[in-house]
């Protein structure tokens, strides 16, 4: 008894069942994508705010260095202290903007990988040089002795 053959109807609402899928996955990843260019975005907004604040911070304390110079006062003093307290603590959200541990996942296990697969070459080579050692050969000591006699 032969089988009965799938009619065209249901082979095509295989296809677009599958392609409806494709589809809702698309646009997930095409979501996910605007989600990270719309957070680099914003970390680049911060930079550059973060950039200008230092570089502005940073003039304010050297003409506060200069006036301290010309008239030392604690209220200089405090102030100098205040902005170097707040130069230090834009540095280190530069620093981490920049910079995230996350950042160096991929690296990590391309070197793990890549590290790991080098060794296991290496070793693999190493025992089939030590299993099959080359002889060598060794240079001839003795001299050919002449057939003359000696007087």
């Amino acid at each position: 008894m032969p089988l009965p053959l799938p009619s065209p109807d249901s082979a095509s609402d295989h296809d677009s069942d599958m392609s409806l899928t494709d589809a809702q996955a698309f646009e997930q990843e095409l979501a996910a994508a605007e989600r990270s260019l719309q957070e680099l975005k914003e970390r680049y907004t911060q930079v550059q705010q973060d950039e200008q604040t230092q570089i502005r911070l940073q003039e304010r304390q050297e003409q506060i260095k200069r006036q301290r110079h010309r008239s030392p006062t604690a209220d200089l003093k405090t102030e100098l202290k205040h902005l170097q307290t707040k130069l230090d603590a834009l540095e280190v959200n530069l620093e981490s903007k920049l910079f995230s541990w996350g950042s160096l996942r991929e690296p990590f296990w391309q070197i793990v990988r890549f590290g790991g697969l080098g060794m296991v070459i290496g070793w693999s080579i190493a025992f089939a040089v030590s299993q099959n050692p080359t002889p060598t050969t060794q240079p001839s000591t003795s001299t050919p002795q002449s057939s003359q006699p000696e007087k």
